[in-house]
């Protein structure tokens, strides 16, 4: 009689402390070694794109933070410019700036959590606390321009919603220098550290086709080789005028993500340092202003644009002027009405390429709301990374894709 061979099925997640709750892993085993994994999604459904459709054009800001619940700036960003691009609005460079400033700000905020976390997974507990007391430095920063640590609402059509005063300004000049060290603390422990990359180096190693065939983006698709970043593609907001590199990296592992997520890092460093240096020096705006880099019908080195269709008039107006508040009011009860039209409007979030198509039809709601998120590209290419490999390197390999559920099940 002959023996009858099954391979071994087992549940990863949601209840391992690797999966975070919401991924669950339908996992094909012989041995430890990972024949198959099959992503299962669904546990944090939210119909979002669905619920966008049934919502002024403001009242869906809100609905963007909560997609990838690390990086939220990085996501109004994205919708703001959407809508701008739909209505061919202009807004001024200090906006611009401001902006960026805090995009970039959120991209640390995001690979904090992913490297930190990740060697939290792995069995290395330092990081994480080091890298968190961080994170809660930016979270202030968040809370002192908008009042919430995370679910902001700051970046909005037509630039943020509230000025930035010298004090912050200065407070996060202070922040980013200290940074600096805190990060090559976090480098100096892990980077040439031996369990570490016996741990990392040649797992989940991705070929150049194999990651433009997943649609990777981001350090993802970096990590290959592919010099592709959307900031310096399409130069959106003032990224035209900044100066910072796209690191790079050919081996396509778990060792050279992490390695591109640091460096990631202090790019990032770099580019805040020349946006603080812009907002504190009101010289180098004005001359801006006057090479008609931005509409002169705004407000010079205003936060916001003037145009009282689509922004809420200044705050101190509201006292004084009764046609401020009426504009306030109707803003925030009726919207804004834009005309049938579609775009696909796309930026370099800080785990790849975030993306939204909107339909329009003329009326204050949009007709259809799509999103792109690059998790789900990355989460559907677990089953070719991880094959052959132990259940240990698929804890590696999932935190190296810096997966957040809340944009991927949405």
């Amino acid at each position: 009689m002959y023996k009858k061979l099954k391979n071994f099925t087992l549940n990863f997640g949601p209840q391992h402390p690797a999966a975070h709750g919401v991924l669950r892993l339908i996992l094909e085993l012989e041995g430890e070694s990972i024949l198959r994994a099959d992503p299962h999604i669904g546990l944090l459904h939210r119909g979002t794109e669905k619920l966008i459709e049934y919502k002024t054009y403001l009242q869906t800001l809100p609905y963007l933070d909560r997609l990838d619940y690390v990086s939220m700036m990085a996501q109004e960003h994205t919708y703001s410019l959407t809508i701008e691009n739909l209505l061919q609005y202009k807004i001024p460079l200090r906006a611009k700036f401001i902006r960026v400033l805090f995009v970039e700000l959120t991209r640390i905020l995001n690979h904090l959590l992913a490297i930190t976390t990740h060697a939290l997974d792995i069995g290395a507990i330092t990081p994480f606390l080091w890298g968190f007391e961080e994170r809660e430095k930016i979270m202030e920063f968040y809370e002192r321009v908008s009042g919430a640590r995370m679910h902001a609402s700051y970046i909005r059509p037509g630039g943020v919603s509230q000025d930035l005063s010298n004090g912050i300004l200065n407070d996060i000049n202070k922040f980013i220098k200290q940074l600096k060290f805190r990060v090559f603390e976090i480098e100096e422990l892990l980077t040439n550290n031996r369990i570490w990359k016996q741990r990392l180096v040649g797992v989940g190693k991705i070929g150049y086709i194999d990651a433009l065939n997943f649609g990777f983006t981001g350090v993802m698709l970096r990590s290959v080789g592919i010099k592709w970043d959307l900031r310096k593609i399409i130069n959106y907001d003032c990224y035209s005028l900044l100066n910072y590199n796209i690191p790079i990296s050919v081996e396509g592992d778990c060792y050279d993500r992490y390695l591109l997520r640091i460096e990631e890092i202090y790019q990032s460093i770099f580019i805040i340092e020349q946006c603080l240096y812009y907002l504190l020096n009101l010289n180098i705006l004005n001359y801006f202003n006057s090479i008609n880099l931005i509409n002169q019908n705004n407000y010079n080195n205003s936060y916001v644009n003037n145009d009282l269709k689509i922004t809420p008039p200044f705050r101190y107006l509201l006292k004084f002027n009764m046609e401020a508040l009426i504009h306030h009011f109707k803003l925030y009860t009726e919207g804004f009405n834009i005309q049938t039209n579609k775009i696909y409007f796309a930026t370099e979030a800080p785990k790849g390429e975030f993306g939204i198509f909107i339909y329009t039809n003329g009326t204050n709601k949009p007709y259809r709301c799509r999103l792109k998120a690059p998790g789900f590209f990355h989460l559907q290419s677990l089953d070719f990374m991880c094959k052959n490999h132990m259940i240990a390197d698929l804890v590696t390999i999932i935190g190296t894709q810096d997966i957040v559920f809340g944009e991927i099940d949405r």
